[in-house]
Parts: structure tokens; C-alpha cells; sequence
């Protein structure tokens, strides 16, 4: 059933190409899709690092449609990373976060599920400038947080996800979401109800059913095409399994996406705090694209507070370091990644590049008999992508607003 399972994604992710292609010009649905496959060769420094190979991807279809006086959108995506990247995840040191057969996931970004999103949307407007949008989706994003790393174009060549990103956009790929969303002009009000666990260890399941114990409120204000900004905050009942206790999150971000003739240029800041029984962990984030005819030049800058117990070795000896700069069982962790990109062809319709980059760390005190002085990490990789439909990449994408 598995190998069943992973080939028919498979052929869905190759026939991408044809979603958009296909559509009846005469049919009352609009289709639209976009997906990534990165094919990595991933070295990650010092003692706590490897070298393997992996693929991350996702593909996204959606389907919209007027549904008496409002708009229907239909929306899923897949991944195929737990056959790809191994349930466990791939390496990324100091990135912690959810668990995997009992034990903390540590020094690796899990996987996510084979199905990433299925939502059903529909959004009824008032008058030309105020609409009502409802929103429900056994898996699926609720109102916290900035844009998912996976859709932001400032993001778009980055084959690894940010250290910051279990206090800022973990939850896209909650077990069980409703919103309800109210748009006026430049200003959209959300709110969600949701299951706040973090999925199970089987990645292959389409769902883990659970009860709307965790709630969300988000605002945001886009005062042109290019401009995004939002605050959240939200409650999380008990997400990680291996560490009981509730998380209050609270994020704010600013996002900038200018599209040019021969590419775009996209920038996101980013600050989260996750407020725990046991102390509050924040994480800053800055990172930019900037794609120019065939190359793309990409960058992120992270300073994310990390929990020193679930880092650190010296625990195995009953020893519990602290950062003295912190003197809270936390550590300040700062990462820098420079990187490239060259297109290098395209194969009906795909978009393929090589590229490459590298991250340089600061370490703290606490963490260096574990992780070195100044470890350096780089992937290698070839990205893929399907063709871009006339409604173009499905970027700053969320499941309130999943089509312009």
C-alpha cells in the first residue's frame, strides 16, 4: 500500500506541468499549482554534523470556483519526504523539534507528512471592499504566524528550513483547523480553532484526529502588492509530546516582494516568542532572494534562543549547562547562510537550477564542547520546479487568501 501510495504522489508531482495546461477554458473552475524538489548533498560541521543525501519537496494543487454569491477554493498539498528525507528528518544542527519514536527530534528538521494541507474554502463578499471568509481542513495552516517558509519567495531557493521555525510557522500542518477570517481594504482580521498536537510519527497517514483545544488571532495590513505585515498570538495545547506543557506564541513580520521582467526580489523579517512552563524562547529572523535573469542570490540571518538541556550532550553525564549570558537553561544560537542559484535549463516546462550555499554559526558558550567553536555547514543541490500557471507561483500563499 506504501510503495502503492508513493508511486501514484509521484506521478501527480511529475504531471504537475499539466494541471494548469489542462484546464477547460469553458469550465467554471480556475486550477492552479506549484510545487519544489530539492536533491541535496547536505555536510552539516563540527562533531554534531554529517553528510548525507537527501530530497525535500511539495506539491500544491488548488481549485477555485463561484459557489452561489461567494468563491469556493479547494486546496491540497503532498510531500514525499518521508520516503526521501527518512521519517526522522534530515540534518540541521542546533534545529529541534517534534519527536520520533519517543525520543526528541535533535541536530535534524523532521519530515513533514505525506499530506500537507486539505482545506476547503469559501469566501462571500459584502460590499467591494469587505468580504467573510470560512476555512476547514483536517490538515492545514491556522491564523499564526508569518507566511510558511515554503511559500515565501524570500525563501524560495533555501533548501533548508530556519531554526526559528518551530516559534514562528510550525503549526502549517496542524491535525484539524477552522478560521474565519474578515477582510476590509488593506486590513484582514483571522481566527482559528485547532489541534494544537504536533503530528504523530507515522508520516503517511492523512490525519491524526484530535480535539480544537488551541486557538490563534491574527492581523494583517498589506497596503499594496508588495507589502505584508502581521501580528499573531496563539495558545497551543500540549504540541510536543516528548515536553508536556502548553506554549502561548506570539509572532510579528514585515514582508517585501517586488517582481520584476527578469526575476524578483523578496525580503522577510521575523520575530517569534514562545512563552512555556519552563521559560520563553525567541527566535529573529532576516532573510532575502534576489533573482536576476538566471542567477539568484539568497540569504538568511537567524538568532534563535535554543533549549540547553535538549542540546546538549553533557546531560548523558548529569550535567545541565546554561548559557551565562542567558542564566535561564536557554542558549543564543546565531546562524548566517549565503547562497546561489543557476538555472540551468528546462525540461517541458520545469524550471531546473544548481546551487549551493554555506552557514556559518556563532556558538555559545554552553553548546561548544558538543558543537564546536565555529562549525560550517553547505548543501550542494539541484532544484526543481513545475511549470509556473498564468496565475503564477503560489507565493505568500495562505489558507484564507489562497488565490489573488
Amino acid at each position: 500500500m506504501r510503495a502503492l501510495i508513493v508511486v501514484c504522489c509521484s506521478i501527480v508531482f511529475l504531471l504537475a506541468a499539466r494541471v494548469t495546461r489542462a484546464q477547460d477554458e469553458a469550465s467554471p473552475w480556475m486550477l492552479m499549482s506549484d510545487g519544489v524538489l530539492f536533491a541535496t548533498v547536505n555536510h552539516q560541521g563540527g562533531p554534531r554534523g554529517g553528510d548525507e543525501f537527501r530530497s525535500t519537496n511539495w506539491w500544491m494543487g488548488m481549485a477555485s470556483r463561484q459557489a452561489g454569491t461567494g468563491q469556493l477554493t479547494l486546496t491540497g498539498m503532498l510531500s514525499l519526504e518521508p520516503l526521501t528525507a527518512t521519517p526522522q528528518g534530515y540534518r540541521e544542527i542546533f534545529q529541534a523539534g517534534k519527536v520520533y519514536k519517543g525520543q526528541p527530534i535533535v541536530d535534524r528538521q523532521h519530515t513533514h507528512d505525506l499530506v500537507m494541507q486539505a482545506a476547503v474554502v469559501w469566501r462571500v463578499p459584502i460590499d467591494y471592499r469587505t468580504g467573510f471568509t470560512i476555512a476547514a481542513a483536517p490538515v492545514g495552516e491556522p491564523a499564526l504566524g508569518p507566511i510558511a517558509f515554503m511559500h515565501r519567495p524570500s525563501a524560495a531557493d533555501n533548501p533548508a528550513a530556519p531554526l526559528g521555525h518551530h516559534t514562528l510557522d510550525s503549526t502549517h500542518i496542524a491535525m484539524g483547523v477552522v478560521t474565519a477570517a474578515l477582510d476590509h481594504g488593506p486590513f484582514t482580521m483571522e481566527a482559528s480553532l485547532f489541534n494544537g498536537r504536533e503530528p504523530d510519527d507515522n508520516r503517511w497517514d492523512v490525519m491524526d484526529p484530535g480535539p480544537l483545544d488551541s486557538w490563534s488571532a491574527r492581523l494583517w495590513f498589506e497596503p499594496s502588492a508588495e507589502w505584508q505585515f502581521q501580528i499573531s498570538h496563539g495558545f497551543l495545547k500540549q504540541p510536543e509530546a516528548s515536553e508536556p506543557g502548553d506554549i502561548r506564541r506570539t509572532t510579528g513580520s514585515a514582508s517585501w516582494f517586488r517582481r520584476r521582467a527578469d526575476g524578483f526580489t523578496a525580503a522577510t523579517v521575523a520575530f517569534g516568542r514562545n512563552d512555556t512552563d519552563h521559560g520563553a524562547f525567541q527566535a529573529l529572523l532576516a532573510e532575502a532572494t534576489d533573482r536576476r535573469g538566471a542567477m539568484s542570490f539568497y540569504g538568511r540571518f537567524e538568532s534563535v534562543q535554543k533549549e540547553t538541556a535538549l542540546l546538549e550532550d553533557a546531560l548523558e553525564a548529569g550535567r545541565v549547562l546554561s548559557d551565562p549570558a542567558t542564566q535561564d537553561g536557554s542558549s543564543l544560537v546565531t546562524a548566517l547562510t549565503l547562497g546561489a542559484v543557476r538555472e540551468i535549463g528546462r525540461w517541458r516546462g520545469f524550471e531546473i537550477g544548481a546551487g549551493a550555499d554555506v552557514t556559518s554559526y556563532v556558538v555559545p558558550y554552553a553548546l561548544r564542547p558538543s558543537y564546536g567553536s565555529h562549525p560550517v555547514s553547505f548543501h550542494l543541490f539541484l532544484r526543481v520546479r513545475p511549470p509556473a500557471g498564468h496565475m503564477g507561483r503560489m507565493w505568500n500563499m495562505r489558507m484564507t487568501k489562497p488565490m489573488s
